[in-house]
């Protein structure tokens, strides 16, 4: 059983979609985007640098359109299940046909702004700790004020909090824990310091006619599938400000009898958690269209089967 999953934030790097945009229609797909939601996304993934596109309104719609693009060069496939970490959320609606690709892209923009300017508010961050025991990680941070906000499985928690916080962290980091590498993001996600833009999300979801998904669907919240496209789109509202559960997305993917996992791009996060939570899982990462075959043959082969 195939699963798709597309990535969150801080996974983009500069250039990324450039030879993504040289595929057949690719760019005028991309500039429809751009014209929709106010924002030049060929610009900032092909030429912007890293500080630019670590600007949480750009990052966003950025990662949902190249995840949306670089699914579609894959032909026309029904995986058996799709999710997303974090703002891959948003992509993974698109992929279950919950959301219209504009749509999804016009709700990731006002996501992006909505929690930048709640970012703006105090400076915060997130930091990802490898290695340690989770529970005793959890108690350490929540003794430092930070929160867990990314509870992704295979020995990764990631924490959020101040700047001042994180860098307690980094001078007192939990038993076990063998490092702590600050993320490429402008804003302590998933916590209560983004409530201001739930309210700012759950407006715009308003708008919203949302379908009920083509496959399974897994959700951040609790790990648990989603059959109501209402629901998912609830859920993509209150995510913003509370923890990520990929440990328990991963889980049921086991539970659903997963045997490959997919990531789009920019992929390679979600598919090295998959490496270690997910022995005998076949996995691959859409990095640029030379990935492309490989990917096509895995599908083909579990479609076989």
């Amino acid at each position: 059983m195939l699963v798709l999953v597309a990535p969150g934030q801080g996974a983009q790097t500069p250039g990324f979609l450039t030879p993504w945009l040289d595929l057949p229609g690719a760019a005028d797909r991309v500039a429809a985007w751009s014209d929709a939601i106010g924002l030049d996304l060929a610009h900032y993934g092909t030429q912007a640098d890293a500080d630019a596109i670590r600007d949480t309104a750009v990052a966003q719609p950025l990662l949902v359109a190249a995840g949306i693009l670089s699914a579609a060069a894959l032909g026309d496939i029904t995986p058996g299940a799709v999710a997303g970490h974090s703002v891959g959320e948003i992509t993974a609606a698109a992929f279950a046909g919950v959301l219209d690709d504009t749509a999804a892209l016009t709700l990731v923009r006002r996501r992006g702004l909505a929690m930048a300017e709640a970012a703006a508010i105090t400076e915060t961050g997130m930091s990802a700790l490898l290695g340690g025991d989770p529970e005793v990680s959890v108690a350490h941070l929540e003794k430092l004020g930070l929160t867990p906000a990314n509870v992704n499985g295979a020995g990764q928690i990631v924490a959020a909090g101040t700047l001042e916080q994180l860098a307690a962290l980094n001078e007192d980091k939990p038993e076990g824990v063998r490092k702590v590498i600050p993320l490429k993001v402008a804003g302590a996600f998933h916590t209560h310091h983004m409530a201001p833009a739930v309210d700012a999300l759950a407006e715009a979801a308003k708008e919203l006619v949302p379908a009920d998904p083509k496959v399974t669907y897994v959700s951040n919240k609790d790990g648990r599938t989603v059959a109501v496209g209402a629901e998912i789109v609830e859920r993509l509202v209150g995510q913003v400000a509370n923890p990520v559960r990929w440990d328990l997305c991963m889980e049921t993917f086991k539970e659903l009898g997963a045997t490959a996992i997919i990531e789009v791009s920019p992929g390679g996060t979600l598919v090295g958690l998959a490496k270690r939570a997910l022995p005998g899982v076949q996995t691959l990462a859409l990095k640029t269209p030379d990935d492309l075959d490989a990917a096509r043959a895995l599908i083909a082969e579990h479609a076989a089967a």
